[in-house]
């Protein structure tokens, strides 16, 4: 009579129970610590990590992944244009715009402020990239943020009023910790549109940041809202905790546009030298 030698027993019990381990992770919903627990168990093996270490390393991998999976639905929900970082904007290409003043905006504390910034300058020049990459950046630092266009934010609570549903329409744009409201003043408004407009500048006033982008300057604010009492009462809400990023440079546009216009120019060049 034979009997099976301890090692092999020894095995397909661990195996046994690991395998029981793996269930209850995907049980409670761990799917990452879940897959990785066999090369975490491997590592713990041949490293002799300790039993605290392979679970430190187990929920670490487990914790990273809700961070991501986090982070994706925030920048789903924020409906960010593009994948813009800081690190795209080009500032030896453009002179016009404070780097200095950028990057300390880029460390976030406006948003803990509830202070808010408005970039002005010439179309092209790079204000919504860098609108996109600070809200990106609180994003990633887990803030709530929103993107819109000024002209999309109207539509959307006109739609909420006619949908008499006008409370959870404004609640739609004071709830995030940041909003970015691009092309401000690209359209004069009519009396509604500046309306709503204002509340939603109001309703955010020392609670939330909101970052806006405009090719007018402040002055010309009162001619584009159409109504200089609102312009001002809207002014003095956005600049009370707040900062004006001035950028007057070339166009980012009309210099990828002249790059591209040089390339093709000097490939048929090409083209016309190498014909016998």
């Amino acid at each position: 009579m034979t009997t099976a030698s301890p090692a092999p027993a020894a095995a397909n019990d661990a195996a046994a129970a690991c395998q029981r381990l793996r269930s209850h992770l995907a049980y409670l919903k761990l799917g990452a610590a879940a897959e990785a627990l066999p090369a975490i168990l491997d590592a713990a093996r041949d490293q002799h990590l300790t039993v605290l270490d392979a679970l430190e390393q187990l929920l670490g991998t487990e914790a990273a992944a809700a961070g991501q999976r986090k982070l994706a639905s925030r920048l789903h929900w924020a409906a960010l244009p593009a994948p813009w970082t800081l690190a795209d904007y080009d500032f030896s290409a453009q002179p016009g715009a404070d780097e200095h003043l950028i990057r300390e905006l880029a460390t976030l504390r406006f948003i803990d402020e509830a202070a808010n910034i408005v970039f002005i300058g010439p179309p092209g020049v790079g204000k919504t990239m860098l609108s996109v990459a600070l809200a990106r950046a609180a994003a990633q630092a887990g803030h709530k943020v929103l993107f819109t266009t000024c002209e999309n934010l109207i539509r959307r609570l006109r739609r909420a009023i006619a949908e008499h549903r006008s409370a959870s329409g404004l609640r739609f744009f004071t709830t995030p910790r940041l909003v970015v409201i691009d092309e401000l003043g690209y359209r004069i408004l009519d009396e509604e549109a500046r309306s709503l407009l204002f509340e939603v500048i109001n309703a955010r006033y020392l609670k939330g940041s909101i970052i806006t982008t405009s090719h007018v300057g402040i002055a010309s604010w009162a001619e584009r809202l159409g109504d200089p009492m609102l312009a001002a009462a809207a002014l003095d809400r956005l600049l009370h905790r707040g900062v004006i990023v001035g950028i007057d440079g070339p166009s980012y546009r009309m210099r990828a546009h002249q790059q591209r216009a040089d390339t093709f120019r000097k490939a048929a060049t090409a083209g016309t030298k190498a014909r016998p």
